[in-house]
């Protein structure tokens, strides 16, 4: 004769299911955490050079090298996430503009009229990302903009670099067309705590 599951049994299976439930939405979470907070250290120092006279074009809040200053340098930045962290920078990729030589994608100037990108060392990926668009989510709104050139975060104070030191290794310097499309009024452009992803 077949008897009925007890009522023991299946509260086991239920608590047994339950378990294994929360066991992976721990690791899960574990794993984003991880990710989130996987270090990107400095790998060296550069000291400040005084920039000669006439360089260092200071458009766009661009902040040159201090005489002495020791500025850290990064080979690496945070993995790219669907909602990387980064801080929004203003840059200028036309010639005699702020951003120093042509872009490193494709050695020219581009228009500051359309949304074009500049990113940290790391994520830049040995020119992994030229060309490709990136999703930029800040001050309530989202734009896509492409990569063109990388913001060093190896070198700096240096003609190359226009006397500007290197670029955190959390940055996305972008053209005043992406600023725009966030909404962010000029006075206020510069600066922005943002986050993106590969489009």
């Amino acid at each position: 004769m077949h008897q009925a599951p007890k009522i023991e049994d299946k509260m086991k299976n239920f608590s047994l299911a339950l378990s294994i439930i929360m066991l992976l939405v721990l690791f899960v979470t574990n794993s984003f955490w991880e990710v989130e907070a996987k270090a990107c250290k400095p790998n060296g120092k550069i000291r400040g050079k005084k920039p000669p006279p006439k360089k260092c074009n200071k458009e766009n809040h661009s902040v040159c090298c201090v005489e002495g200053k020791l500025y850290p340098t990064y080979n690496c930045s945070t993995p790219v996430t669907h909602h990387t962290k980064a801080y929004l920078t203003l840059n200028s990729f036309e010639k005699n503009g702020d951003g120093g030589g042509p872009s490193e994608c494709d050695k020219k100037f581009h228009s500051d009229d359309i949304p074009i990108v500049a990113l940290s060392t790391g994520w830049f990926n040995k020119k992994g990302r030229c060309f490709n668009n990136i999703t930029i989510s800040g001050n309530g709104r989202k734009v896509k903009a492409m990569v063109v050139d990388e913001c060093d975060s190896t070198k700096g104070c240096d003609e190359a670099h226009d006397y500007q030191p290197p670029c955190n290794n959390n940055i996305v310097d972008a053209s005043k067309a992406v600023w725009e499309a966030l909404g962010v009024p000029s006075d206020d452009q510069g600066g922005l705590d943002i986050t993106w992803s590969d489009a």
